[in-house]
């Protein structure tokens, strides 16, 4: 069982309100692959597991559960993430029946929380905040809705104020030309309280107080999980 590090669990909660409280400061991304996590301590880390991916179509949705097998710890803080592929044409899809399918994930045993993960071209915008409306009225109003954020979108972009949802996670790997700056905050408010990062370009720093969503690109293992939690007491240090 890995140890919980000094002062991991109340790091920000100073700063602004958490707007997930039932959830661990630190949560493990897994993926669609087979993931054994029973030995995880589930006082310092939760799972963001993938729990299916929704297709958009102009004549309806195809829905893709998750295929691999995730063991789980009794107890685990535990969210749900819904994938959404479109192929960039999603503006023409009926959001009403792919919000019916993304809610529902909700209903698995455990799940505390519900995350979205879609990377909205420009055109699908309105579709999106049309899909996060009706999904988050479908919700029982005690699971908080969250998104995962391209970092342009926390910045100048903008477009995602007042969207309905308790967060925008944004990603900082993955980023291309875009580089993120080692501890820079984000002018959205819904981007100030978590960030998304991955266990092999950890940045140097991140603003302090987030609660932070680790992807890693192999199956988990206590070794990397214990890498992570070092690194996030090093950052909540150096503010």
């Amino acid at each position: 069982m890995a140890a919980i590090l000094p002062g991991l669990l109340l790091a920000g909660c100073a700063q602004r309100p958490d707007p997930l409280p039932g959830l661990p400061r630190v949560m493990v991304w897994a993926w669609e692959r087979p993931e054994d996590l029973r030995w995880l301590d589930t006082r310092a880390v939760g799972v963001a597991f993938l729990a299916l991916t929704v297709c958009p179509r102009e004549d309806g949705v195809d829905v893709r559960p998750r295929m691999q097998p995730l063991r789980l710890p009794h107890g685990a803080g535990l969210m749900a993430v819904v994938r959404v592929e479109s192929g960039g044409k999603a503006e023409h899809a009926d959001p009403d029946r792919i919000a019916a399918a993304i809610a529902a994930a909700a209903a698995i045993p455990g799940v505390r929380a519900l995350q979205v993960d879609f990377d909205a071209v420009s055109s699908e915008r309105v579709f999106y905040r049309d899909l996060l409306e009706d999904v988050r009225r479908r919700l029982p109003a005690r699971i908080p809705l969250s998104m995962t954020a391209l970092a342009s979108w926390c910045e100048a972009d903008g477009w995602i104020a007042g969207l309905p949802v308790a967060e925008a996670v944004p990603m900082l790997f993955r980023m291309g030309p875009d580089r993120y700056s080692p501890g820079a905050d984000f002018t959205g408010a819904l981007c100030r309280s978590s960030v998304g990062v991955s266990t092999d370009e950890l940045p140097a720093r991140v603003p302090g107080g987030r609660r932070v969503y680790v992807f890693d690109p192999r199956p988990w293992s206590a070794d990397d999980v214990q890498a992570v939690l070092r690194k996030v007491s090093r950052w909540q240090r150096q503010f």
